[in-house]
């Protein structure tokens, strides 16, 4: 189970798994809830904060990459596994560092690609330039 805010109307969903072809629904509005995790999600400077306070315990990766950047256009396939093979046991999040400088600045993101993995709100682990799969879920399995 994972809990999700409702684009339309802000209000905080319990959404569980549940079989293909089956799409969850805010609970005040009914507007249709993204799939849970299924791919990364986008992060932006206003949006880091209330992303870890949604995730509760799951931890958070975040991708803090750039549109020029090489290993980091390698790197979003590896991603976009992650969040589909995820099953709500973590969430897979993408920051573009030129157009969210704050959020860079503030966790000193001096290298792309950085990964960094958030639990409870903090920052628990990080990761510099192109990494496996493997590596990736070696480091996320240590926070799950």
């Amino acid at each position: 189970m994972s809990i999700m805010s409702c684009q339309n109307c802000g209000a905080k969903n319990r959404v569980e798994a549940r079989g293909p072809g089956v799409k969850p629904v805010c609970g005040r509005c009914g507007a249709e809830l993204p799939a849970a995790d299924s791919h990364p999600v986008t992060l932006t400077d206003s949006t880091l904060g209330s992303a870890l306070a949604n995730a509760g315990a799951r931890p958070v990766l975040v991708d803090c990459w750039a549109e020029w950047c090489g290993p980091c256009r390698a790197l979003a396939p590896i991603l976009e596994s992650l969040a589909a093979e995820s099953a709500g046991r973590y969430v897979v999040a993408k920051l573009d560092i030129d157009s969210n400088p704050r959020t860079a600045a503030q966790y000193g993101v001096q290298s792309i690609p950085t990964l960094l993995i958030f639990k409870n709100g903090a920052l628990v682990d990080q990761m510099v330039g192109l990494q496996s799969k493997a590596a990736i879920q070696a480091r996320l399995r240590a926070h799950v």
